[in-house]
């Protein structure tokens, strides 16, 4: 068996990995709770808790956090793989939860999500508290650089900075786009009329609606970065990519794409040339309508903020960033420190192997 050194290095290493809403750190502490309550079941046997545990991690992970991982169940199951937390680790760790203080290990676990919390507290709060006067684009996403714990969540940071500037631009210059049948197809349209009332929203009375271009974002998830993250109702998808693309990744978000459908990059300014050359690798470089750098975010927030239709667009653009950014990340609040209370991780000492940097 392994030391318990040896598996809280494997422990701590997989919370500094985990992104913000740190599944895989509640998923261990969850099996070792349970494990500490019911001790029928073995932690040497990982078939013996596998499945479970992942209800057990969404049941708390909806209590504190309001969501639970929608990653693939592959990248779910990476958590028992040899260089993450094998049975034989969690084994360990389960002697030393059990031991002088029993809920220790749990106890820990949840004191980083708590810190972990916090970090994002001091982001939200500075987003909750900007104003068109005082928001900085790049001072947003250096609070995300310098703070390891959050450097996972970037493309998260990311994807709601452009998400918002698109949204705000794209209403206000109320495009419209129109969805109308052939003048040729008035019989085809009266003989599907059932159909194309519940598919399309025409019928012979309606042949032409006229709908307001939209974006949308594709949803929340905490998987690897890749797919797709924003998309229109007038054609293109956009991607966010905050490291470096390569082919792999660069075939993961064309697959999902419609052949016929243009995609838009967003990434850091210093990836524009290398994401060129990737999609041109791969054959793709004709379905790239363009290519949004930071550099390209920071100019189109300052017009939005301070330009000359900061009256019309700032405030807006800034509700945006505090609506998406407050329910995209979680917080230390009294959700968490109610369910700390209710399980006694208050009352034991974190100290020694345990105590909290």
């Amino acid at each position: 068996m392994p030391s318990l050194e040896e598996s809280k290095n494997r422990l701590d290493q997989i919370i500094r990995k985990a992104r913000v809403h740190l599944y895989k750190p509640i998923q261990i502490a969850e099996i070792l709770y349970h494990h500490r309550k019911d001790p029928s079941f073995s932690l040497s046997r990982l078939e013996s808790f596998r499945t479970k545990s992942k209800q057990w991690r969404d049941e708390i992970s909806y209590r504190l956090v309001g969501r639970s991982s929608t990653s693939s169940a592959r990248f779910q199951d990476n958590l028992f793989e040899l260089n993450a937390m094998p049975a034989q680790y969690l084994a360990r760790l389960g002697m030393a939860n059990e031991e002088k203080q029993k809920g220790i290990v749990e106890a820990y676990i949840y004191a980083c999500v708590t810190k972990r919390f916090e970090y994002v507290n001091e982001i939200v709060h500075y987003i909750y508290n900007a104003t068109t006067d005082s928001f900085s684009l790049s001072g947003l996403i250096e609070k995300f650089i310098i703070e390891p714990g959050l450097k996972r969540s970037i493309d998260k940071c990311y994807e709601i900075i452009a998400y918002a500037l698109f949204n705000i631009i794209i209403s206000h210059l109320e495009t419209t786009i129109t969805l109308e049948t052939a003048p040729g197809k008035k019989g085809l349209l009266k003989e599907f009329e059932d159909f194309t009332k519940l598919v399309l929203g025409l019928s012979p009375d309606i042949p032409k609606i006229v709908l307001p271009a939209s974006i949308f974002r594709a949803g929340v998830t905490n998987a690897a970065d890749r797919g797709v993250d924003i998309w229109s109702n007038f054609g293109p998808v956009i991607q966010i990519k905050h490291v470096t693309l390569d082919q792999d990744s660069a075939s993961d978000i064309t697959d999902q794409v419609a052949d016929n459908a243009k995609i838009i990059v967003v990434c850091k300014s210093a990836e524009e040339e290398t994401i060129k050359n990737v999609f041109k690798q791969v054959g793709f470089s004709k379905k790239i309508q363009g290519i949004v750098t930071q550099d390209d975010l920071e100019t189109w927030y300052e017009r939005c903020l301070r330009g000359k239709y900061a009256r019309t667009l700032g405030q807006e653009v800034i509700n945006i960033l505090k609506y998406e950014f407050l329910q995209e990340f979680p917080s230390a609040g009294p959700a968490l420190f109610s369910f700390i209370k209710e399980r006694g991780y208050d009352k034991l000492k974190l100290a020694e192997i345990w105590a909290i940097d």
